[in-house]
């Protein structure tokens, strides 16, 4: 675990985070009892350090390719795992898992044949907002699931609906606005 520790403090929650991952699903599939909850502490935990290595990073003057290319990386690991799980646990339909995952891998076919070109592509509004509320999915997804709050189940299918939303129109926008890298 030597290399470990020669990562800055982003770069180490951002190894954390991905770390977290097979612990969440983990819990997730063999929680009971007053341990049920533990898979919704977990991805919370996960998912404040990619707010809290961000951040740092930019604070401290922190940032590296490393962090560049592993950080978004976990992310879409994080949130993959859990909308798979949930189709498992029947939580979720697989094409509104097919779909979210889709558009990841076609944002970032677009960015790596931006970045061949020399080209930084910024993430847009749409996509951070998109991000919001998968979370913000995830998160009520995993309340009805591993604890005892019963009204959040009818928060589910608006939230589900929304995030379709928001992953067509913010992929769409995203390859919309930079048209000029395939051309």
């Amino acid at each position: 675990m030597s290399w470990f520790k020669k990562l800055n403090l982003p770069n180490q929650l951002t190894v954390i985070r991905v770390l977290a991952i097979p612990v969440f699903l983990i819990f997730l599939y063999i929680s009971k009892g007053i341990f049920r909850f533990l898979p919704l502490l977990i991805f919370i935990g996960a998912a404040l350090t990619d707010a809290i290595d961000g951040h740092i990073a930019r604070r401290d003057n922190l940032i590296t390719d490393f962090g560049k290319f592993m950080d978004p990386l976990a992310d879409k690991l994080l949130t993959a795992s859990a909308f798979i799980a949930f189709v498992e646990i029947g939580y979720l339909s697989s094409w509104v898992v097919v779909l979210i995952i889709s558009r990841e891998f076609l944002v970032s076919g677009f960015r790596t044949l931006a970045a061949s070109k020399g080209v930084t592509i910024a993430a847009n509004p749409w996509g951070k907002i998109k991000t919001v509320f998968q979370m913000i999915l995830i998160v009520v997804i995993l309340m009805d699931y591993t604890t005892y709050i019963g009204f959040v189940a009818s928060w589910i299918t608006p939230l589900v609906a929304i995030v379709v939303l928001l992953t067509v129109t913010s992929g769409a926008t995203y390859i919309y606005e930079n048209m000029d890298v395939i051309k």
